[in-house]
């Protein structure tokens, strides 16, 4: 499942359609749910009440399945509730946060002076815009719920399935490398990113989890860089791509051995991000896309060839109608047909 960004009735949405829900609310028994990241942070300001509860519920929703039946990936929104937002310990702190961020970046139009106070103030968010508008949604709920997946060993990752790796945003070799070596398969890959992570959290003992070099944090120093963040881009000479970590990375840096399924980003950033390499459709919410690499040659088009090295899974779930968005079949890699009730219940 690409990431749930959207209202919660709206994710149950999506997965009874495709005949993945019983009568009590819950995935049916057979069912393995991979969920990509970033569960939350969506909708307009007039929103923020209902996303802030929803995403919450639906994390809670995820995470009461047993582990083994629902894998929860870590994105960048996911973490900020442990990184960047770290010093918000309860919801008034945030609140006033929130309202000086607004006033700061008021329709979209940053006021200088008022953003540089803010900074002054909040030097652990990276400016306004990120508070008012990216992380608009954040309680302390919400923070000791992703600790408690943290601590519990519930939020990962990374997860490795019949030979692909479902990470947030994607792992070069140069990332493998920077904690350790590059891994000769999916399944050693998922391994080594989980256990860096486990070992940063049982050495986490408050204030912000420490995650570098794989992921830093965005602040008044700087924005979000590394696996959390990142996109893959056609390469320039554009001070994102250095690194690690990086705000960018060419996708012929990731490992041959093995595909990876990646969240964290739609079609239409794809394609500015990809240029040439697109195809010439224009972009759309609701279907999965890949990129294939033969040599020197890159394709990023919509659909899911077996022969793929990156498979893109967030079809952005808040803006198509919920009857059209997809999900990743990872038997199949391919879009997954919806089940019948019938053939479900067998009667």
């Amino acid at each position: 499942m690409g990431d749930p960004q959207a209202p919660f009735a709206t994710v149950l949405s999506i997965l009874d359609r495709h005949g993945l829900l019983g009568d009590d609310g819950r995935l049916h028994g057979d069912v393995q749910l991979v969920s990509m990241g970033d569960h939350f942070d969506w909708g307009q300001a007039s929103e923020r009440k209902k996303a802030t509860d929803d995403a919450t519920a639906m994390l809670a929703w995820l995470s009461a399945h047993p582990p083994e039946q629902v894998i929860i990936i870590a994105g960048n929104h996911d973490l900020a509730r442990v990184c960047e937002l770290a010093p918000f310990t309860d919801d008034a702190s945030f609140e006033a946060a929130w309202a000086m961020a607004s006033a700061a970046y008021r329709s979209g139009k940053p006021d200088p002076e008022a953003s540089k106070q803010f900074l002054e103030r909040y030097p652990h968010v990276p400016d306004a815009e990120c508070l008012a508008r990216d992380f608009s949604c954040y309680s302390a709920e919400q923070q000791r719920l992703v600790t408690e997946l943290l601590r519990t060993r519930r939020l990962r990752l990374a997860h490795a399935h019949a030979g692909l790796l479902l990470v947030h945003a994607g792992v070069t070799e140069e990332d493998f490398a920077s904690i350790g070596q590059v891994p000769a398969n999916a399944a050693d890959a998922a391994a080594n990113l989980n256990a860096f992570l486990d070992a940063r959290v049982d050495q986490w003992k408050a204030g912000a989890l420490d995650l570098t070099p794989l992921h830093l944090p965005g602040s008044s120093t700087g924005v979000a860089r590394g696996v959390l963040f990142h996109r893959p881009a056609v390469p320039t000479g554009d001070a994102q791509f250095s690194g690690p970590p990086r705000r960018r990375y060419d996708p012929r840096q990731l490992p041959a051995a093995f595909p990876q399924a990646i969240g964290h980003i739609r079609d239409k950033k794809c394609r500015e991000l990809l240029g040439a390499w697109a195809d010439e459709l224009p972009p759309v919410d609701g279907v999965l896309r890949s990129l294939r690499i033969d040599g020197e040659t890159l394709r990023y088009a919509r659909g899911t060839p077996a022969d793929a090295r990156l498979y893109f899974l967030d079809a952005g779930m808040n803006h198509p109608a919920a009857t059209s968005y997809e999900l990743f079949d990872l038997e199949r890699r391919r879009p997954l047909q919806p089940r019948s009730k019938f053939a479900i219940s067998g009667t």
